[in-house]
């Protein structure tokens, strides 16, 4: 994957630092270290080569490192900031978070960079194994994730979530899901119907339709889920852009901060306005706390408050974000339990 980490080390001539070992011992230490280091040889094995103890050589790789015969260099591209990346990972307890640099011309107006989707699709493709259940939720970043999707082992791929305007279908989330089925080769389960219904009883009806019921009956098999984060502001927020005024502003005054696959959110994490959920075609909240791995893509400082309190939440394990966002959620109130611990706020 091209965001992981390389370990590159160059074997070098004896240097100033380097002097006071003989060229015997400069020319010993050196094989050593090309053996260790980029033959991947174990001590032992060299210990064996060499005719000499294992402490023997570990002392000999150890003063290699000490007077600069030796330089390990860690490099990832540039375009990730793997400081920010442990960083953030650290503070919210994930399995993986990754930032990806913001563009050099960022606002508050930018939307998720392009470029998340990237990064994302070489993530999955590390996560997800062969037989595994992944799942994808609508969301514009999602869609650009499946786009960029190159490589994944055998799979069953499902949607998770209606879509936002059934008429687009063909351009959003059910084209994604049967991308990413079309790259691993593997069955894909897609949802011919819109997120939000007017009413309990039309959703309720719809779950049982043939194709959206075997799709609902693969939510407690996913093992990896890939969604994405919306701020309660129109352009950002699928389900905020879909209700009416007077809807919105119920909702608001419940306290909402952030949506994910039309479930809604405090500041602090906590669901609100749960009875949105009886009138759209997701996955249940529970299920997704549920699913192993489930990986989060958004960024830019319009959602880093929601990315905050979807964090919070307990539904997501892992992260990919952008600096804009991450600068945000670093110093982003009280530390909040891990991740991976998958508690919900409200221990419902």
């Amino acid at each position: 994957m091209n965001s992981s980490e390389e370990i590159a080390v160059s074997g070098m001539s004896a240097g100033r630092s380097a002097m006071r070992m003989g060229p015997a011992e400069l020319v010993q230490a050196a094989a050593m270290a090309r053996r260790f280091y980029l033959e991947g040889k174990s001590k032992i094995q060299i210990a064996e080569e060499f005719g000499v103890s294992r402490f023997k050589v570990a002392r000999v790789l150890e003063t290699a490192l000490e007077r600069d015969l030796v330089r390990i260099e860690i490099r990832v591209p540039a375009e990730l900031d793997a400081e920010r990346s442990d960083a953030l990972r650290a503070r919210y307890g994930l399995r993986h978070a990754v930032v990806v640099e913001s563009p050099a011309e960022v606002s508050e107006e930018s939307p998720d960079p392009e470029n998340l989707g990237e990064v994302a699709a070489d993530l999955l493709g590390e996560l997800v194994t062969e037989g595994d259940v992944l799942g994808l939720a609508w969301g514009r970043s999602t869609i650009h994730m499946a786009a960029a999707l190159d490589r994944l082992p055998p799979c069953t791929v499902v949607q998770l979530t209606g879509v936002y305007d059934a008429g687009t279908a063909e351009r959003g989330s059910v084209e994604a899901v049967r991308r990413a089925a079309q790259v691993s080769g593997g069955d894909a389960h897609p949802i011919y119907a819109p997120m939000l219904l007017p009413d309990a009883a039309t959703a309720e009806a719809l779950r049982h339709q043939t194709g959206i019921a075997r799709a609902f009956e693969y939510f407690d098999k996913v093992t990896v889920a890939c969604v994405s984060i919306g701020s309660w502001e129109p352009g950002i927020s699928t389900v905020y852009d879909m209700l009416s005024d007077e809807e919105r502003a119920h909702y608001s005054s419940l306290g909402v901060a952030a949506e994910t696959s039309a479930h809604l959110f405090d500041a602090e994490g906590r669901r609100v306005g749960r009875d949105l959920g009886e009138r759209c075609i997701t996955v249940k909240a529970d299920q997704l706390r549920r699913i192993p791995e489930v990986v989060a893509i958004a960024g830019g400082q319009r959602k880093a408050a929601a990315i905050d309190a979807v964090l919070r939440s307990g539904l997501v394990t892992s992260l990919v974000t952008d600096t804009a966002a991450a600068d945000y959620l670093m110093t982003a109130g009280a530390p909040p339990k891990s991740a991976l611990s998958r508690t919900d706020p409200d221990g419902i």
